[in-house]
């Protein structure tokens, strides 16, 4: 019987690998080059760099960026809206918001479906639900056969206050179903039955942008694994943090267009529990960006307010990440100001760091973790040198334009990248509501332990967990992950006049269909959770609070109180003689997949024997002798006095003075200041 999971999250440089057996507890990463044009080979490519065979396989959980790249780089099917005479040019009308309000030149990137591909048919439906005007079928008899001549792949169906009565839709869909058997299209009332017809339209239109791509994909990636032996479900990891099957992956693609971030938030998650931990940040700092999500209470914080490209809006709930451009190839430049800045811009891979001896001239953070000692000369066990004279030759451009030394310049490059980090947990943090001193900090990706001691200084973060493998821990995420659908539906109505009978009636439908998701998914009842919540808010604003409720609701004086306790924790303010309006129920399915059980190790050998050698290290103004250690020897239970290095294949840890690391029998290292 086969005993070996296998996580794999493909990024847009390198594929992650993280094999776990089962049957030994025995874990194997790898790397691979990703392959853009043809994605499911890097993926191939590392099964066999792990020397895995089909048969071998008893689950197989990924994350991809496939539908991210997509979107950025336009290479979409060509597709076609179809909505209500008067719509078509919701698309570009939006909200009418810029990202940067204060930049009058740049412009919103365009919308995903082109004006000439945006078609419109006369039909009416009121806001009540009501049809007041049914479909002319002739006019969308014609319609499809001018788009099947077009050669049109995909089609987004999406039709005004369809949310609330999608016949109309429905109707459409059949129609052209008819007449074109073989196109793929979506229609809004099944996608995101929610009101505001951008942000509908807008996830509508993603979907079906998406809807081609993802499903050929996976197609491809079903049969090259089937060929080498695999038989069982594909799993890919969603926007929200659980997985889907390859048969509902057509249904929803828009919800893969954050696939592979997800996975980092899903790692950070459990390794923080594992470690004791209901209250965490995760910290996912790569070459490029550094991805910040929050765990509290033992869940992660759920968003509908995200998107790939600015302005167009994916209405699916999703993993709360900031993202900001802060990575180990980030450039430091002086702006016309004369101030220090660190980032957006990045090196890359190519010519990535100066120390990279591939072309690059300019100073980035790698360069000046190199320069002050943090990082060592061999990377990836010793298959990867780095410069330190081509690091500081960087450095020193930086360092002439303020008269520092090299060494000061290094430290200040470094300073200004961890104050925009800092400036980011607070925004996830502070700006919620929430104490950063009741949190770990999960620090991971490749450059995640280099800096994230001295960020959890910063921001007063009592505890830093390493995880075992930090520079695949977002691959080992994928493993960790249950079946989710989330069920939502447009439920406009003043609290005091709902009854309890008629949400328990609304409820029961959606949780009708997640339950009929899980089923399609090939999960039983006895492995399936249903759990609701109410979208709340005071009479009057725009945004809402989700509410968790109980499957059988009792009282909504209850739901009542736990929305004003939100409210008030949220932010800052609650008014128990304000009117309360609901806004929208949701239902989310979790279908539960069995999780690795990870081996806990004894103490083994010395940790004297894992000390690699002794090398100055640049600390609070000076350098001071410091011991580097190679982590794989560090025993279990032992503990380290800062200041340390620990060097491992994926990535270096930084254990600065006043801390104090230790292993526990997981292998993570918890690193906390010395009180």
């Amino acid at each position: 019987m086969t005993q070996t999971r296998l996580a794999i999250d493909v990024g847009g440089t390198f594929t992650d690998v993280f094999v776990f057996d089962e049957s030994t507890g025995n874990v194997f990463v790898t790397k691979t080059s990703s392959t853009p044009s043809n994605p499911e080979r890097g993926i191939l490519d590392g099964i066999e760099k792990a020397q895995l065979q089909g048969k071998d396989i008893k689950v197989f959980s990924h994350g991809t960026t496939v539908g991210t790249n997509a979107l950025i780089e336009r290479k979409l099917p060509k597709t076609a809206l179809i909505t209500t005479k008067g719509f078509r040019d919701v698309p570009e009308i939006r909200r009418g918001t810029k990202n940067d309000l204060w930049d009058t030149y740049k412009d919103t990137a365009k919308p995903y479906i082109q004006r000439r591909d945006r078609f419109e048919v006369i039909e009416r439906t009121d806001y009540d639900g009501k049809v007041i005007t049914d479909i002319d079928e002739e006019e969308v008899r014609q319609l499809a056969r001018k788009l099947k001549k077009r050669g049109t792949e995909s089609i987004a169906v999406c039709f005004i206050n369809a949310y609330v009565n999608g016949e109309n839709e429905a109707r459409v869909k059949e129609i052209i179903q008819a007449e074109i058997p073989d196109i793929y299209i979506c229609i809004s009332s099944e996608v995101l039955p929610e009101i505001f017809e951008h942000e509908r339209m807008s996830t509508t239109i993603i979907n079906a942008v998406l809807g081609p791509i993802m499903s050929q994909y996976i197609n491809r990636l079903e049969g090259e694994m089937k060929q080498k032996g695999y038989e069982g479900d594909i799993l890919v990891l969603h926007s929200g943090g659980g997985v889907m099957t390859s048969s509902t992956v057509p249904r929803y693609a828009a919800r893969l267009a954050s696939s592979g971030i997800a996975a980092g938030a899903i790692a950070s998650k459990h390794i923080a529990k594992l470690c004791g931990f209901h209250n965490a940040i995760g910290l996912d700092m790569g070459g490029t960006s550094t991805d910040i999500s929050l765990m509290y209470d033992g869940d992660i914080r759920i968003t509908k307010d995200w998107y790939i490209e600015y302005g167009y809006p994916i209405g699916f709930p999703s993993i709360e990440i900031l993202t900001i451009g802060a990575g180990g190839g980030s450039l430091a430049w002086v702006d016309e100001g004369g101030s220090l800045r660190n980032g957006p811009q990045s090196a890359g891979a190519v010519p990535g760091p100066a120390c990279y001896q591939r072309g690059g001239t300019e100073a980035t953070n790698s360069d000046a973790n190199l320069v002050l000692g943090r990082l060592g000369v061999d990377l990836l066990n010793g298959t990867m040198k780095l410069d330190k004279e081509k690091a500081s030759q960087a450095v020193e451009k930086i360092a002439k334009q303020f008269h520092y030394s090299i060494e000061e310049a290094a430290n200040a490059i470094i300073q200004v990248a961890n104050a925009n980090m800092c400036d980011a947990l607070r925004l996830i943090s502070v700006r919620r509501g929430y104490d950063p001193r009741d949190f770990a900090l999960v620090a991971f990706g490749g450059a995640g332990p280099l800096h994230g001691a001295h960020l959890a200084k910063d921001m007063e973060i009592p505890t830093i967990i390493v995880p075992p493998h930090p520079g695949v821990a977002a691959a080992m995420g994928c493993l960790l992950v249950d079946y989710r659908h989330d069920i939502s539906k447009t439920f406009v109505k003043n609290f005091n006049g709902v009854s309890v009978e008629e949400l328990e009636a609304a409820f029961a439908g959606m949780e009708k269909e997640a339950e009929k998701l899980l089923e399609e998914e090939g999960v039983g009842s006895d492995h399936s959770t249903l759990m609701r919540y109410i979208d709340m808010r005071y009479n009057g604003q725009w945004r809402s609070l989700a509410i968790p409720v109980s499957n059988n609701i009792l009282s909504l004086d209850e739901v009542l109180e736990a929305f004003h306790q939100e409210h008030e924790r949220e932010f800052a303010y609650s008014d128990r003689n304000q009117p309360v309006e609901i806004y929208g129920l949701r239902v989310t399915a979790i279908g539960t997949v069995p999780k690795p059980e990870f081996p806990k190790y004894g103490p083994s050998g010395s940790i004297e024997d894992a000390i690699k050698e002794v090398r100055d290290v640049y600390f609070d103004g000076e350098f001071v002798p410091t011991q580097v250690y190679d982590r794989e020897k560090i025993p279990v239970l032992s503990e380290i006095q800062g200041p340390a290095i620990v060097d491992q294949l994926d990535t270096t840890t930084v254990i600065p003075p006043d801390f104090t690391a230790t292993v526990d029998v997981y292998r993570n290292l918890i690193i906390t200041v010395n009180k």
